[in-house]
């Protein structure tokens, strides 16, 4: 555990350092676009913060490779190197359209190759699924599977930035849940060391985040851009990914295991899913409102849901705070349910359900309470009868 946070300093710490400068180089050389309708942001912001990101993340690999402990996935460098070729490239595309706004289906295409390099050269697909042991039929159901899922990924988180520090808080809280997890499944499936890929490249987004975020909160000095929210859902997507390969599917049948070990089988699935719940919610009903309305699916709107926060009257920090509460409550229900049922906790999930429950609750009032208090204010207004002398 101990280099797991030596590694989240490190990354932190690189990022910031390097958010600084991408932010002074881009002020200096003025590389920033103007002001777009469906910006909440008033004042032109550099958006290359994903650079500074990326570096950090590279730097944390390489120092890895050094790292004796982290030795499990650098015997065998050529998926790591794919691995970081494919982040490169998206960080590259994600620069340009930052910088030249480039047409969605160089986009896209962009994201299909850069998870089929990961998928193909770099070797990590979804080869099973902790369903009752069920395997990927063929190599290219899992390929194409694997690709489908970390280009959703990929459009879902960058589909929330919108808001100061809204991804950056968003992915520190889903990956730090997540590595937990990851950390947790692999010393309770026996391994002989805890180190693995996905654990490792959790810590690093925690890092990188958490490096991120004071150049990017209210009022920010710096976005991550296409860049940084395109890296972090190809790299969630890939841990993701990685951590199936912890699970042997013989042993995942029901009728072979314990109800608390099927629960630890189904959260592979479940957990990577809920972490990214909001991004994939406003991702889904972002491409059903484009598609009902005849426009393209990656066509830009100001109907997201962090739009439609501060249209119920929230201001940009208490919204963002409010997505924190609810990625937060969610992946921790899921993660307390997990934990219940591995040490054998009275009730098993009963933990998990009952925080879920009330942090549910609590969110639902946090967000439907502007609103509320806005119908108030306007209600008496609306009763008030109009008199002939009002209009003279």
């Amino acid at each position: 555990m101990t280099q797991y946070l030596l590694t989240i300093l490190f990354t932190a710490a690189v990022t910031l350092a390097l958010s600084w400068v991408v932010w002074k180089l881009a002020l200096r050389f003025k590389l920033y676009p103007g002001i777009r309708d469906r910006d909440v942001h008033k004042t032109p912001t550099p958006r290359l913060g994903g650079v500074a990101m990326f570096l950090g993340v590279v730097a944390a690999f390489a120092l890895s490779s050094r790292n004796p402990y982290f030795s499990i996935f650098w015997t065998d460098p050529v998926p790591v190197l794919w691995l970081l070729g494919a982040v490169l490239l998206i960080v590259l595309i994600g620069v340009a359209d930052d910088l030249w706004d480039l047409d969605w289906m160089i986009k896209l295409g962009a994201q299909f190759v850069a998870a089929g390099m990961i998928a193909w050269f770099g070797q990590l697909q979804i080869l099973s699924l902790p369903i009752g042991a069920l395997t990927v039929g063929s190599s290219w159901v899992s390929f194409l599977l694997t690709v489908f899922a970390m280009v959703v990924v990929m459009n879902a988180v960058n589909f929330i930035d919108g808001l100061n520090g809204l991804v950056a808080g968003v992915c520190l809280i889903a990956n730090g849940v997540f590595f937990a997890y990851s950390y947790l499944l692999v010393r309770d499936t026996g391994a002989s060391t805890y180190f693995n890929l996905a654990s490792f490249i959790a810590a690093v987004l925690v890092g990188a985040c958490l490096g991120f975020l004071p150049m990017n909160w209210t009022p920010a000095k710096l976005f991550m851009g296409d860049a940084g929210a395109l890296m972090l859902g190809l790299l969630m997507a890939s841990s993701a990914v990685a951590i199936t390969g912890q699970l042997d599917p013989a042993v995942l049948d029901p009728e072979k295991i314990g109800r608390s070990q099927l629960l630890g089988a189904f959260i592979p699935i479940l957990l990577p899913v809920v972490i990214v719940l909001l991004p994939l919610l406003d991702f889904g009903l972002a491409v059903i409102r484009r598609q009902w309305a005849g426009r393209s699916p990656f066509s830009p709107d100001r109907k997201h849901l962090h739009h439609r926060m501060l249209d119920m009257g929230h201001t940009d920090t208490s919204a963002v705070l409010i997505f924190y509460s609810w990625t937060a409550v969610v992946s921790l229900a899921f993660l307390l349910m997990y934990i219940g049922t591995q040490q054998s906790w009275p009730g098993d999930y009963l933990a998990g359900i009952l925080f879920g429950a009330v942090g549910v609750v609590a969110c639902a009032v946090l967000t439907l309470l502007p609103s509320s208090h806005r119908l108030r204010r306007l209600s008496p207004r609306r009763a008030r009868p109009t008199s002939p002398e009002s209009h003279s």
